[in-house]
């Protein structure tokens, strides 16, 4: 049995967000606030809505400090990119002042938001996943199974652009979804709040259908193409795996994540 952790990971703290020369590539799909009053406005009047704020290389403009400020205060990621790829992403002629923020199809919830909608908790976490139709399929899978909510890493990740929005068919309405910093502390966060983390690998020995799902659970899916990053597959409590009977030996992440959570409700008799 786990011993249980009692100690906070100090998941709010500040922290620096050091220059990301690997921030995506905006697409047509993303809503983008260009401008500094602007982009100021949006951090202050709804801060869960912005995914990420991308700032050119060599600007001087100093109310900049007060944005990343304010990207620090509501941990969201802030980046320094190369001029090119910075006016790549904006049309041609706009006065964007060296800075622009992308912003989300639907409000971030809060972590401690979807951990405490259930005494028995069943949630999603996606280690990793960049295919916009892959996070609207298993928001709403999510949604028809009735888990509590989907958690996704702050970077390196798609978000809620208005492809997640129409993948979703609706879904992303009723789903509370959160961002967290780091995967690990929130991990060993929600370890200490008594909530089994379980991975998936096709490398592992038991059966999705072995675990005990009418415990607070935390499934745990990896990236399309490489899984689980290996330092998250090492700190979930167990892996398990979904059979495969054919010739190809894994499932579209949204199909793995109805699998499953459908098993869960079944376990759990609703």
């Amino acid at each position: 049995m786990r011993k249980f952790r009692n100690e906070r990971d100090g998941r709010g703290r500040d922290r620096d967000r050091k220059p990301d020369r690997q921030t995506p590539r905006e697409t047509s799909s993303d809503s983008i606030i260009y401008g500094v009053s602007p982009v100021l406005e949006a951090l202050r009047a709804d801060s869960r809505r912005v995914e990420r704020v991308a700032i050119a290389e060599g600007v001087r403009e100093h109310r900049l400090n007060d944005i990343i400020e304010l990207c620090r205060e509501h941990s969201i990621a802030w980046n320094k990119i190369g001029r090119d790829r910075f006016e790549s992403a904006l049309p041609a002629g706009v006065n964007h002042q060296g800075v622009y923020a992308v912003t989300a199809s639907a409000a971030y919830s809060e972590v401690d938001a979807i951990l405490d909608a259930s005494e028995v908790p069943l949630i999603v976490i996606l280690d990793g996943v960049e295919d916009p139709r892959n996070l609207g399929a298993v928001i709403r899978t999510v949604e028809c199974a009735g888990a509590d909510g989907v958690i996704i890493p702050e970077r390196r990740a798609v978000g809620l652009n208005d492809t997640v929005a129409k993948s979703s068919a609706g879904a992303l309405a009723h789903v509370k979804v959160a961002k967290a910093t780091n995967l690990n502390r929130l991990i060993e966060d929600l370890k200490s709040r008594n909530i089994w983390v379980v991975g998936t690998s096709g490398d592992a020995t038991m059966d999705h259908t072995e675990w005990d799902w009418k415990q607070p659970s935390a499934l745990v899916l990896g990236n399309e193409g490489s899984g689980l990053h290996r330092l998250v597959a090492e700190n979930c409590d167990t892996l398990v795996k979904i059979p495969m009977y054919g010739k190809i030996d894994s499932l579209n992440v949204s199909v793995a994540a109805g699998v499953i959570l459908f098993e869960a409700r079944r376990q759990r008799g609703s």
